[in-house]
């Protein structure tokens, strides 16, 4: 069973969906109506606890059990962005060296696209080798008030 509950932030309304007691997914600005049932579970009000403080700037890390779906590549991607510091970048290329494929930087623009928990798997921190802010799925604007967000907050 699917599990979601909604909260209003900064920069919009987010959907976290949990399944098997795992964060699964959060949307920002859609409503997910297949296959889920609002719930308060316990999982999903910690969840929206640690997203409050991350906007009030009182938490810089996340501490939630997470199932994000995609393939293995994708899963190493996101594991590494979760390793990026609150208020650092990384370039792509150096996401791709990280997971062992140096040339990957294109793939690793996709497993940021296809990420499906932002914010708490920060693919916002992810920028271009010119330093330049390019590609997020949630919209440029997001990705540049998450990153002033966090500068000022470090």
């Amino acid at each position: 069973m699917k599990y979601i509950k909604y909260s209003n932030t900064k920069i919009g309304k987010i959907a976290i969906l949990e399944e098997d007691k795992q964060i699964i997914a959060i949307q920002i600005n859609k409503e997910i109506q297949d296959n889920v049932v609002p719930k308060d579970t316990p999982l999903l009000k910690e969840a929206q606890k640690q997203l409050e403080e991350y906007f009030t700037g009182k938490r810089r890390t996340f501490d939630l059990p997470l199932n994000p779906k995609g393939t293995k590549f994708m899963k190493e991607v996101w594991k590494v962005l979760q390793e990026i510091a609150y208020g650092e970048t990384k370039t792509y290329g150096e996401i791709a060296e990280k997971v062992g494929n140096p040339k990957a930087a294109r793939a690793v623009g996709m497993a940021n696209h296809k990420n499906p928990i932002p914010i708490i798997i920060p693919c916002h921190r992810v920028i271009g080798s010119n330093g330049k802010l390019v590609g997020y799925a949630l919209g440029m604007d997001k990705k540049q008030y998450l990153l002033e967000w966090e500068k000022q907050n470090v």
